[in-house]
């Protein structure tokens, strides 16, 4: 399988059973909220988002590699563990670096709105019609 394939794969399922063997122990994550490096912290962000978002659901609209550089777009939508469940939505792109190994060791993602605005989301007010 390559490594397009396993993404897709990770992806469809996310956040459960992702794949860490692509990743290298260093790899280094940042989004508009986290920003670290190391596997386990990795893998330690996923199991949050497992525990703490609700119906979540992960998009992927497009994936495609040039040399050592991987993009991926998606949106993320999941509902708050709010008492009112608001649906929050969040749309962007990845750019996930490989090594010389061929090991995913920078993962950046990128969001087309701002922490404002997925705050915003989170207000009872902001959710209804």
């Amino acid at each position: 399988m390559t490594i397009l394939e396993t993404l897709t794969a990770d992806y469809s399922r996310f956040p459960e059973n992702q794949t860490y063997s692509i990743y290298a122990e260093d790899v280094y994550f940042q989004d508009a909220v986290f920003k670290f490096k190391g596997l386990e912290l990795y893998k330690w962000m996923i199991k949050f988002i497992q525990t703490f978002f609700l119906n979540l659901k992960m998009d992927l609209h497009n994936i495609q590699q040039q040399e050592n550089m991987i993009k991926s777009e998606w949106t993320l939508s999941w509902n708050s563990p709010l008492p009112w469940k608001p649906r929050i939505s969040i749309s962007g792109w990845s750019e996930l670096r490989l090594n010389t190994e061929g090991l995913i060791n920078s993962h950046i993602d990128y969001w087309h709105c701002s922490k404002l605005d997925v705050l915003k989301q989170h207000l009872f007010f902001a959710n209804k019609g």
